[in-house]
């Protein structure tokens, strides 16, 4: 008769030794797993939140320091005089959070060529958001073809701008011709989780002298304006 294999090593219960010893691996293993996940939570790489693309575009505290005007000038408009220190043309503002850093420049325009009878108004307005925390991407194309959606009797068109950063739309209101002329003219840019835009909003009564630009010629003012200050926003450093 075969003898009965031997116990294990020190005496005891052999089925209680091999637990124990299972037991112990168990406790290594979770061991080892916890110091590793708390490494991958210090370094952020244990996250799902994906690193924001800025496409080196950086916070300024003044955006009208950036903003070119030379198209503009070049269509005979110049920087509308202020009346007073609370008043100042152009005016800029800007606000670093955690989630995304907003900057803004709002500029008061008026044609070289008006008089003191003429009433216009004239406005270039440039906004831009580092999105630090979440993607633009998915919802942006969307948020600006949502204006030829609307159901109001004021109508838009949109339409996309190749050659402009990643993504580019140009959205103009369809109003002009009537009695009080005016245009409105949005571009919006993006740029990996970076964003602008920049608005022109004029108004000018029809007894108004100054020759106003059509909307096609505010595009393309537009354009150019943005081309050139999002190559000097780009490699910006926050201060």
């Amino acid at each position: 008769m075969p003898s009965p294999p031997p116990g294990p090593p020190g005496g005891g219960d052999g089925a209680g030794r091999g637990k124990a010893g299972w037991l112990w691996a168990i406790g290594g293993a979770v061991a080892a797993s916890a110091i590793w996940a708390s490494v991958l939570f210090a370094t952020g790489s244990f996250s799902d939140e994906a690193d924001p693309d800025l496409a080196g575009y950086g916070y300024t505290g003044d955006l009208c320091a950036k903003t070119s005007l030379t198209p503009f000038q070049n269509a005979h408009f110049k920087l509308k005089a202020s009346t007073s220190a609370k008043d100042a043309n152009p005016q800029h503002t800007g606000a670093q959070q955690n989630t995304m850093d907003t900057m803004s420049c709002n500029v008061s325009l008026q044609p070289e060529s008006a008089t003191s009878s003429d009433y216009s108004s004239t406005w270039m307005y440039n906004t831009v958001t580092l999105h630090k925390k979440t993607d633009p991407a998915p919802e942006f194309a969307d948020s600006y073809r949502s204006y030829e959606k609307q159901e109001a009797s004021t109508r838009y068109t949109v339409e996309a701008v190749p050659g402009i950063a990643d993504e580019a739309y140009l959205v103009t209101r369809q109003d002009e011709g009537v009695a009080n002329d005016g245009s409105y003219v949005i571009l919006a840019v993006r740029d990996g989780w970076m964003t602008f835009q920049s608005t022109w909003s004029s108004y000018a009564s029809s007894s108004s002298t100054a020759k106003r630009p059509t909307s096609a010629e505010v595009a393309t003012m537009l354009k150019t304006s943005a081309t050139e200050t999002l190559k000097r926003l780009q490699g910006t450093r926050s201060r």
